[in-house]
């Protein structure tokens, strides 16, 4: 397994980024991360115990001077990146005809816009070295749609489509891009803001008929940052418990 990996990380701070970091920070790796709030990251930074191979930074992924800013203090602390996750993610319910274009502009400049801000900020970092990775958070809601998440996943295609474009960019430099479509995860936020009717339903509907934790995800994250997936590249990896089966 590869180690001392240069890794950052967005959303780090959230139910399913922070098992990430904390992954990758168990296998040796040095960890950049960030969330939108130093008090988040704070926390995080204290459920690792201050791991000195964690360096974290708040930004606002949606803004293309906080992405910059973020790249310039990954630069003069490693000189490099082995592997961006695009994990930030913001998932309102909201009725369609209830749907500001402030609304929707959120929702894409955190869900999609961001992720290309984060990309083309830290992919400097990471060409140059014939070594690369760059996974991208999707959503098992591009497949059959959702009513009152038309932003959402409006934004989680998009994600899909750029990360299959990205990959004939960058594979001559040996980077890979692939994107996880996780069904919905059972973080502590979701658990918080979703109807235990829909929580349900999404049980009923998989192949593997219980909740999905953010744990069943880090795996496939862990597999896709390392040399065991060097000829994977613009594909959809599913991880939603077999409810779509592609």
């Amino acid at each position: 397994m590869k180690t001392d990996r240069v890794v950052v990380v967005t959303g780090a701070a959230g139910g399913m980024g922070a098992l990430i970091v904390k992954r990758f920070l168990a296998n040796g790796d040095t960890v950049f991360a960030t969330d939108s709030s130093d008090e988040a990251l704070d926390k995080l930074r204290a459920s690792v115990a201050k791991d000195a191979h964690l360096h974290s930074l708040a930004a606002d992924i949606s803004d293309e001077s906080s992405c910059r800013a973020l790249a310039g203090f990954v630069r003069e602390k490693s000189r490099k990146v082995d592997v961006l996750v695009n994990c930030a993610g913001y998932f309102p319910t909201q009725p369609f005809d209830e749907t500001s274009l402030v609304d929707w502009n959120k929702v894409i400049g955190i869900n999609l816009t961001g992720v290309f801000l984060m990309t083309q900020a830290m992919l400097p970092l990471i060409k140059g070295r014939g070594w690369g990775r760059i996974i991208n958070m999707g959503s098992g809601s591009m497949f059959d749609g959702v009513a009152e998440q038309v932003h959402y996943v409006a934004a989680k295609s998009g994600v899909l489509g750029f990360t299959r474009s990205l990959a004939r960019v960058v594979g001559r430099d040996g980077i890979t891009v692939n994107v996880i479509a996780p069904g919905l995860t059972v973080t502590p936020r979701v658990r918080e803001t979703m109807p235990k009717e829909m929580l349900e339903a999404q049980i009923k509907g998989r192949a593997i008929a219980r909740e999905e934790t953010g744990d069943d995800l880090v795996g496939t994250v862990f597999s896709l940052a390392s040399p065991d997936s060097d000829f994977i590249s613009g594909q959809t990896i599913n991880v939603d418990g077999g409810k779509h089966m592609l």
